[in-house]
């Protein structure tokens, strides 16, 4: 039988690119799996992390064989983002994609007896081929989610096939029988006719549900399961299925999975509906990182994530932009969450054809590896591929990467995420079976009103697409706060408005077969700098700390989850100034009643949001609101100035700086069409060919700041993602945020400019 021997402990470590060792090297630093070297500077706000070649080194054991013949093989659980695997200062094994795991057969490698040593080198710099290329979140390098040994017999299931687990299993539910049919098949290495494989289903409490022998050159075989209960997200039931390598009267190998049945589909008009009940998805979207711990993340992290995530009343994840970790799918799994899962095929498209095999390579084990879980629904083949532009060739990739989904796997759906400026009609539209766009309307650019009448008008336009909403959002920093909150101030009550009126829309409109808010938790990015927190994507419903839930978390809370609850907004809007008070109060029960300091102040009917304006003698107060049989609490202080720390000085500065903008654009008129004349440079051009002149690309990152609050420098942040746009598609996305002319006085000032010659 196998064996999986954990080998996580007591590594030795390296940070830098110091070469191939021909010892154990007890001089490195001592560390655990699962670990990352980017778990501090991945996310601190120095605009920058350690991005190289760094070394990891263990001695095992080559473990005893009871049998002859018996095979070892290492298992990387994922290798941010390259990785190449030594046993005895020979290459087992290398691999490209820091998602996914793989495996390799050292068994030759090993010594007969004694102690072998494993090196890895993990490689997380710039690449060519294997994607993300460039994207808005950090690559965290490092052996993040740890390493095991597998010690099998000589015939055993296989461990060679992408990184798969060697038995497929696909109920189907049968409306003849009252029950379901469970496919099965399963794949042995080394087989001959003294073997066969057993399979057998039983229940959550071990009851034996059907059993089926086959053998094992052609183990598959479809099994019947009476009575079956069906995986639902208020009731995930799952079945155990295993399957034992038999020779004759003993059991050689063993491998076992949990499954689950259901039915979907997705239909224009009525959405996602799963075991024939219309069910709109509503949830959010996750990265697998946590404060200072980087991607490095434990079994109980993943499924503790899942359970916040449940808590908020959720029934859905998004998980980007990338394969996550089996127990977080597991996690999901048990919780009843319908997930996303997707490569991270995203935003810069490479023309180069290992670049695309990387895509056709990560595809497979994302498929292969994840099959058997019944939380995941959907296949994501692309993340907004087009800030780099469109091309046939782009086109045709993507027919090829949903064509291999369904040859992989004709049970789920396909999908991909839009960006926002991906154009309504064209080539990119029903490539896969349902479409979702990332729209910031309210945030990037337009205001929130535009989400709504967005989302109607491409309905009307495309009835025969299954529209969703892949990411929408805005930054809420707890620390900024006031009594006008407005977009780009970064505080937490303009976020709370901005999902109130989402929560709303998506809540009107549930032929939306999804949506996902953009993100439940704060994530790390280096190159971001903005809302002064550095490092960091602050767009979380929590702190990326998972200590405090945003008042975001808790509309959705209200609308979504089933439990009575009630919450004050404001709590870390300690102390407020003014004549009045607005105390706002989310509650998903009809009626909620406001005390202070032990006295009512009245009671208020309305449906999640309940707003109250109160005025106070300065001091302290105690505000009490009761909703049914639940109560939340807060303690606040009137004060005649509130203090200035609530207030992000950038938000005074850009005001200011757009006024000075004008101020020196002088007499121009500003209503005047646009030229472009020949030799000179404008806002067509890409960032990439404006960076050729220093002032044209100053003149172009002062304006990008203004507009959008994303610092430009070749080569630094975000430059990779962001080169192959156009200044004119930059403030496309900030529409009618930016004042009248700001475009065409940017542009007047570009064609002042001569291009090089050529």
């Amino acid at each position: 039988m196998r064996k999986i021997i954990d080998l996580n402990q007591g590594w030795k470590f390296i940070r830098q690119d110091a070469g191939l060792p021909e010892k154990f090297p007890g001089l490195w630093q001592d560390v655990d799996l699962p670990h990352t070297w980017n778990e501090v500077d991945g996310m601190d706000g120095n605009g920058t992390y350690y991005r190289g070649r760094c070394w990891y080194a263990k001695i095992f054991q080559t473990p005893k064989q009871p049998l002859p013949g018996g095979r070892v093989y290492v298992e990387i659980l994922a290798a941010g983002q390259q990785a190449a695997v030594y046993v005895n200062g020979r290459e087992a094994v290398s691999h490209e994609g820091g998602y996914s795991a793989f495996r390799a057969d050292v068994t030759d490698l090993c010594l007969d007896s004694g102690e072998n040593l494993l090196v890895i080198a993990c490689d997380n710099s710039e690449s060519s081929s294997p994607y993300p290329q460039s994207a808005d979140f950090t690559f965290y390098g490092g052996l993040y989610r740890g390493v095991n040994l597998i010690s099998v017999p000589d015939v055993h299931f296989d461990l060679d096939y992408f990184g798969g687990p060697g038995l497929k299993v696909t109920p189907k539910v049968c409306k003849n029988c009252g029950g379901a049919k469970f496919e099965l098949e399963s794949w042995v290495t080394g087989g001959d006719e003294n073997f066969t494989v057993m399979y057998q289903i039983q229940d959550r409490e071990g009851n034996q549900m059907a059993y089926a022998v086959r053998p094992a050159d052609s183990a598959r075989v479809t099994v019947a399961v009476p009575d079956v209960r069906l995986w639902d997200i208020d009731d995930p039931y799952l079945y155990k299925v295993t399957a034992t390598l038999q020779r004759r009267n003993e059991a050689w190998d063993e491998i076992t999975v949990w499954a689950g049945v259901r039915q979907f589909t997705c239909d224009p008009q009525e959405g996602f509906i799963i075991n024939g009940r219309q069910t709109p998805l509503r949830g959010v979207s996750r990265h697998q990182d946590k404060l200072y711990q980087g991607n490095a993340l434990t079994r109980q992290d993943h499924f503790e994530d899942a359970r916040i995530i449940k808590e908020l009343g959720a029934n859905t994840i998004r998980l980007a932009h990338y394969q996550h970790s089996q127990d977080f799918y597991d996690a999901c799994d048990q919780l009843g969450f319908i997930v996303w899962a997707e490569i991270p095929f995203i935003s810069v498209f490479n023309k180069a054809p290992e670049a695309h095999d990387n895509c056709v390579s990560q595809l497979k084990e994302l498929i292969i590896q994840n099959y058997n879980h019944p939380s995941i629904c959907f296949w994501g083949i692309s993340n907004e591929i087009l800030i780099g532009g469109i091309c046939d060739q782009l086109v045709e990739n993507h027919h090829e990467l949903n064509k291999l989904a369904h040859e992989l796997d004709p049970t789920r759906l396909t999908t991909m995420a839009h960006l926002s400026m991906t154009p309504t009609d064209g080539p990119m539209h029903h490539l896969t079976d349902v479409e979702s766009y990332n729209h910031y309307f309210g945030w990037y650019g337009g205001k929130m009103t535009d989400n709504g009448p967005w989302l109607d008008k491409f309905h009307d336009d495309h009835p025969d697409i299954c529209l969703g909403l892949s990411e929408y959002g805005c930054e809420g920093i707890v620390t900024y706060h006031g009594p006008d909150p407005a977009c780009k101030d970064y505080s937490e009550e303009y976020q709370a408005l901005y999902h109130e009126h989402m929560a709303r829309v998506l809540d009107e409109r549930p032929w939306i077969w999804s949506s996902h808010v953009w993100n439940m938790f704060d994530f790390g990015c280096a190159a971001r700098n903005e809302g002064g927190v550095a490092g960091r994507n602050n767009k979380g419903l929590m702190t990326m700390d998972r200590r405090t839930k945003k008042d975001s978390y808790y509309i959705y809370k209200a609308y979504w989850n089933k439990e009575p609850m009630v919450h004050i907004c404001g709590r870390r809007y300690a102390q407020r100034a003014g004549e009045t008070i607005q105390v706002r109060v989310y509650s998903n029960q009809p009626e909620v009643e406001l005390v202070i300091d032990g006295e009512s102040v009245g009671k208020q009917t309305g449906d999640k949001v309940f707003v109250f304006t109160l005025c106070l003698e300065p001091g302290l107060h105690t505000l009490i609101a009761k909703a049914g049989a639940v109560k939340d609490s807060i303690t606040i202080e009137k004060v005649e100035k509130e203090p200035e720390i609530y207030v992000l000085p950038e938000v005074k500065d850009r005001a200011e700086g757009v006024a000075n903008w004008f101020k020196l654009a002088g007499d121009l008129d500003l209503e005047a069409p646009m030229k472009f004349p020949e030799g000179k440079y404008s806002v067509k051009d890409k960032l990439e060919e404006l960076a050729e002149s220093r002032e044209a690309l100053d003149i172009v990152s002062r304006a990008i700041k203004l507009a959008t609050n994303f610092d430009l420098a070749p080569g630094v942040g975000m430059w990779g993602m962001m080169k192959s746009m156009t200044p004119e598609g930059m403030m496309a996305m900030a529409g009618d945020t930016l004042p009248k002319g700001f475009l065409e006085s940017l542009n007047e000032k570009l064609i002042k400019i001569d291009k090089p010659s050529k």
